[in-house]
């Protein structure tokens, strides 16, 4: 498996970010958004404008994106966490192999500063970031207008 990080610096293209929004759009299953949300998402982690950023790391196994995690900076340093890790997907073919783990190992070691994640109670993925020393100190509440 080979990884890349891809950040604003790199100036990912249009056809890149359609390759990682495919990718997350379907193998993100039953927790997943539209298409046209994670683009958004991938906009704003790629975007060049100051108040915006964040990275994507991509695992490729002979050219084929296997997992993908996306995380976006919130820019509110000290009183919110610095990160949001917004999307992580791995590859069926690819799952319990170490991917996901590789993937968070990566991400939390390019993030400056805290991360925070939402993750549903029945997701097997939340004894991954368990294990990787994510806590769940609040309860989320949101009210949807």
């Amino acid at each position: 498996m080979e990884y890349q990080t891809i950040t604003s610096i790199d100036t990912a293209t249009t056809l890149q970010k359609n390759e990682v929004a495919d990718f997350l759009f379907t193998h993100l299953d039953q927790y997943g958004d539209s298409k046209e949300d994670i683009m958004k998402c991938l906009d704003y982690a790629l975007s060049s404008f100051g108040h915006q950023g964040g990275f994507v790391v991509v695992g490729r196994e002979d050219g084929a994106i296997k997992g993908a995690v996306v995380v976006n900076q919130t820019g509110m340093s000290g009183y919110i966490p610095e990160n949001i890790l917004v999307y992580i997907a791995v590859h069926a073919d690819q799952r319990g192999k170490g991917v996901g783990k590789e993937l968070m190992k990566r991400a939390i070691n390019m993030a400056k500063g805290d991360i925070a994640l939402h993750v549903e109670p029945e997701n097997p993925a939340k004894y991954l970031y368990e294990k990787l020393g994510f806590t769940n100190k609040y309860l989320e509440m949101r009210l949807k207008k």
